[in-house]
């Protein structure tokens, strides 16, 4: 399929079923439950970006920046020379809305705009062609009505489709389920989802990996075994049919 340019995630076997990366300016939804890598698998798919020359923002809605770094810094891939050098930023959503003076539970239709052009402007600035938010779940708990949700999440996918800037959203769903999203808006907004599962075998949690939608783009709906080592970060496998 002829389209954009490709955005490498850095991780072979999404390159791979994605004929190349994902199409570049794409909003991806990361969903899955707590623990199944949604965060290390964002985080890689940043700094890969590095060595392609392409600037990365990750707004963390969930934990501190300290806590994320520490958490992080167990991955070889992760390199905090990146960030002290400008290539990476990370940034805590809820101390700049604080700033702003956004510290109520609930936005208002104003302030959630608020929110969303500091996002964009900071993007912009930075010079970013890639862009996180963990999650978009938080984020989405403090707009009022899914009419909000709606609005946010496609001005945002917008701006930084205009930029060229490829972004990934994770988004918390209950362990051992179908379910993409918290509100169930996220995913009909996004252009491509990433689905992290989870299922028990034989007393084992087993997790996986799927891609279940990607616009502008052929791609496979396989699913792959997903693990993590602190050596490579994300590995995805095949997985044996007979063994599921």
């Amino acid at each position: 399929m002829v389209g954009r340019g490709r955005c490498k995630t850095g991780i072979d076997v999404i390159d791979s079923e994605l004929d190349g990366g994902i199409p570049q300016g794409s909003t991806v939804l990361v969903s899955g439950s707590s623990g199944v890598g949604k965060t290390t698998l964002s985080m890689q798919f940043l700094i890969n970006g590095i060595e392609l020359g392409e600037r990365g923002v990750f707004f963390t809605a969930s934990e501190s920046v300290n806590k994320l770094k520490k958490f992080q810094s167990g991955f070889d891939f992760f390199d905090e020379k990146k960030i002290k050098s400008g290539e990476i930023s990370i940034i805590d959503l809820w101390s700049i809305s604080d700033r702003l003076g956004l510290n109520t539970e609930r936005y208002s239709l104003e302030e959630a705009n608020i929110l969303f052009e500091v996002i964009r402007d900071i993007t912009k600035e930075l010079g970013a062609k890639r862009l996180i938010i963990d999650s978009i779940t938080s984020l989405c708990y403090r707009l009022q009505t899914r009419e909000q949700i709606r609005d946010f999440i496609f001005k945002l996918g917008s701006s930084l489709t205009a930029i060229n800037c490829t972004t990934l959203l994770t988004s918390e769903v209950p362990p051992m389920t179908f379910q993409y999203s918290q509100y169930e808006i996220e995913e009909f907004i996004a252009d491509g989802i990433f689905f992290l599962g989870d299922f028990e075998r034989k007393g084992d949690l087993i997790r996986t990996f799927q891609i279940v939608k990607m616009r502008g783009t052929n791609h496979s709906r396989s699913k792959f075994a997903l693990s993590m080592s602190s050596k490579n970060g994300v590995e995805l496998a095949p997985m044996l049919r007979s063994n599921i």
